[in-house]
C-alpha cells in the first residue's frame, strides 16, 4: 500500500481524535474543570451519542470482515475527514477559550494518548484476528479507541495536573489577596443569585460610576478564579469600588469567594430553582446565596429582593438588612410603585422610609429588570450617590445584551433578546413583556429552559401554558424540552397551525423569514449552552 496513502490516512484520524479532545475540553471547561460536574454531564447521554456512535460502528467495521483492510481504513479516513469538517465549521455559544490551563491539558491528554497509540501498536500478533497482524488496522483501531473514550483521557489529564493546578491557583490566590489587603479604603460589594446578578452589576457600575472609580468583575468572571484573574489583571490602585459578581453551583461556592474578598457590602438579587442539578434543593440554593449575608462585617449592608419566597423567609441577623420587592413589595424597605412599560422604556418611582420618592426613567423594560434596577439603587443610595446623579445614571444605562434588550430591524420588527440562560421567573416576565407589543404579531422562538432538575418537565409545562396565553405564534427549538412546552402551550387551547417545532436555531430562523411581516415582535427566550446541545 502507498506511503502517501497511510499517511494521509493517519492524519485525518488524528486529525479527528484532536478536534475530540477540543470538544472534550471545552465541556470540561464549562464544568469549571470539576471532575465530578463533568462526569455528571456525561451520565446525562454523552458517554456514548453522537459522533461517539459514529465511532464504535466504524471500529465495528475495521474488526469484521465486509471489507479488506485497506478499504475499511479508507472508509473511516473518509467518514473521518466528514466529521473533522463538521466539527471545525460548528460555532458554539460558549467556544473553548484558550487560557494556559487548556494548554496544560490538552499536552498532556495528547502525551497520553500518545503512550496509548504507542502502547498498542505493541501487541503482539496470534491473537487469532488475522487484522491484528495487519498494522494498518491495528494503529486505526487504536485511534478510534482512543476517540470512543477521549474523554478518559481527559478526566485522567486533569487528575495528573490536580497538584500543579492547585499550586499555580494558590499562587494566583495569594497575589490577589495581597492587592486587596494593598488597598485597605477599597469598598467591595458582592452581588450574587440565582439570576439577574449580572443586569444588577452592571447597572450598579454605570450609577456608582457617577462618583466613584469602579472596577467590576466583567463579563460572566464570577467564579473564583475568574474573580482572582480581575484582581490581578484589571484592579489599580486607584480603584475607589469593586464589583464582584458570585456565581455558584454547589454549596460553598459564595463563601470561597468571600473567603477571597471579604466585601463589605452585598445584595441577592434571586432565590430560585437554577441548577437544581447540582444544588439538589432550593434550601441549598438558598443557603449558597446567603453565604454572601453571613460573610458581612457587622457594620456592613446586605440588600435583599424579597420578590422570592426563599429571599423574603431567610431572617438575616448578622447585619444590617434592606430589603426591596417589585412583585411583592409589603414588607420591603423599597419598592417600585407608579410603574408604567411603553416600547421604548420604563418609568416608575422608588419609595423607601421616611417617605424617600425617587422617580425615574429608563431604557429599560421588564419587572425583572426594574427589579435589578431597584436593587443598585438602593445600595447606591447607601453609598451616598446623590439623587440626581441616580436620576442621571438610570436614564443613561443601557440595555445588557441578550437580557431582554430590545431593538428593531430596518424591516420594522422589534426583536426582544432574552436569549442568555433563562428562568422560571425571567422567562414569564419576558413573555410579559411581548404581551404588551400589539402591533403586529407576537411571536416567541425558544427551546425551553434547562438545569432545574426534577422540576424542569413541569416548569416548561408552566411556561407553555404562558406563551400559550400571551402569544400568537410559539417557536420551539429542538427536542430537550420540546414535549413539556408543547403539552402547555396546547393545553390553553392554542390554535395548532400557530404552534412551529424546529430542530435548530437555523431552521427557525428560515421559519421566520416565512412568517414576520412590519410591525410584528418576536422574542429570542433563552438559548440552550452548548453542554445542552
Amino acid at each position: 500500500m502507498p506511503t502517501a496513502y497511510l499517511i494521509a490516512i493517519y492524519v485525518v484520524c488524528g486529525a479527528y481524535m484532536l478536534l475530540n479532545f477540543k470538544y472534550d475540553i471545552q465541556m470540561l471547561q464549562q464544568n469549571s474543570y470539576r471532575i465530578s460536574r463533568y462526569y455528571r454531564w456525561l451520565e446525562d447521554g454523552h458517554l456514548f451519542s453522537g459522533w461517539r456512535l459514529v465511532d464504535v460502528a466504524l471500529l465495528m467495521l475495521l474488526l469484521s470482515t465486509l471489507l479488506p483492510p485497506s478499504f475499511a481504513a479508507l472508509a473511516i479516513a473518509v467518514t473521518g475527514l466528514v466529521k473533522v469538517c463538521l466539527i471545525w465549521k460548528k460555532k458554539y455559544k460558549k467556544p473553548l477559550v484558550f487560557t494556559r490551563r487548556v494548554w496544560r491539558i490538552y499536552s498532556v491528554t495528547g502525551i497520553l494518548a500518545t503512550a496509548a497509540f504507542i502502547c498498542g501498536a505493541v501487541i503482539p500478533s496470534g491473537t487469532g484476528l488475522s487484522r491484528w497482524d495487519n498494522p494498518i488496522c491495528i494503529a486505526i483501531c487504536i485511534l478510534l479507541l482512543i476517540t470512543t473514550f477521549s474523554w478518559t483521557m481527559v478526566i485522567a489529564a486533569v487528575a495528573i495536573l490536580s497538584p500543579v493546578e492547585k499550586a499555580i491557583n494558590r499562587r494566583y490566590y495569594n497575589e490577589a489577596s495581597a492587592i486587596l489587603r494593598s488597598m485597605p479604603d477599597l469598598k467591595i460589594i458582592g452581588i450574587t443569585g440565582s439570576y439577574g446578578k449580572t443586569s444588577t452589576k452592571h447597572y450598579l457600575n454605570r450609577i456608582l460610576s457617577e462618583c466613584y472609580d469602579v472596577l467590576m468583575t466583567p463579563g460572566s468572571y464570577n467564579t473564583p478564579m475568574g474573580v482572582i484573574r480581575t484582581i490581578r489583571e484589571m484592579m489599580k490602585p486607584y480603584n475607589q469600588v469593586f464589583i464582584c459578581e458570585m456565581g455558584a453551583k454547589q454549596r460553598g461556592d459564595v463563601k470561597e469567594i468571600c473567603d477571597l474578598v471579604h466585601p463589605q457590602a452585598g445584595i441577592i438579587t434571586a432565590v430560585g430553582p437554577m441548577h437544581l442539578e447540582t444544588f439538589g434543593s432550593i434550601e441549598n440554593v438558598q443557603a449558597t446565596k446567603f453565604e454572601l449575608a453571613d460573610a458581612l462585617p457587622a457594620d456592613g449592608l446586605i440588600v435583599v429582593n424579597n420578590d422570592f419566597d426563599a429571599c423574603a423567609s431567610r431572617p438575616v441577623d448578622n447585619v444590617k438588612t434592606l430589603r426591596y420587592g417589585v412583585a411583592s413589595p409589603e414588607c420591603a424597605d423599597y419598592k417600585a410603585t407608579d410603574i408604567t412599560y411603553t416600547p421604548s422604556g420604563t418609568t416608575f418611582t422608588v419609595e423607601g422610609p421616611d417617605g424617600f420618592r425617587l422617580p425615574l426613567s429608563t431604557r429599560l423594560v421588564g419587572e425583572c429588570n426594574i427589579a435589578n434596577l431597584l436593587g443598585a439603587v438602593v445600595m447606591a443610595l447607601y453609598l451616598n450617590v446623590p439623587e440626581e446623579r441616580i436620576r442621571y445614571a438610570v436614564a443613561a444605562i443601557e440595555q445588557v445584551e441578550h437580557r431582554l434588550s430590545i431593538h428593531q430591524t430596518p424591516g420594522g420588527v422589534t426583536i426582544i433578546d432574552d436569549a442568555f440562560n433563562s428562568n422560571p421567573t425571567g422567562s414569564r416576565m419576558a413573555v410579559d413583556v411581548l404581551s404588551h407589543f400589539t402591533s403586529g404579531k407576537r411571536i416567541i422562538v425558544t427551546p425551553g429552559m434547562i438545569e432545574l432538575g426534577t422540576e424542569q418537565t413541569e416548569l416548561n409545562k408552566e411556561l407553555g401554558r404562558h406563551i400559550g396565553k400571551n402569544v400568537d405564534i410559539a417557536v420551539i427549538v429542538g427536542s430537550y424540552n420540546r414535549e413539556a412546552l408543547v403539552e402547555g402551550i396546547m393545553s390553553t387551547g392554542f390554535d395548532k397551525s400557530r404552534l412551529h417545532v424546529v430542530d435548530s436555531f437555523a431552521e427557525s430562523q428560515k421559519l421566520l423569514s416565512t412568517l414576520i411581516r412590519n410591525g410584528d415582535t418576536v422574542l429570542y427566550e433563552n438559548d440552550l449552552p452548548d453542554t445542552f446541545k
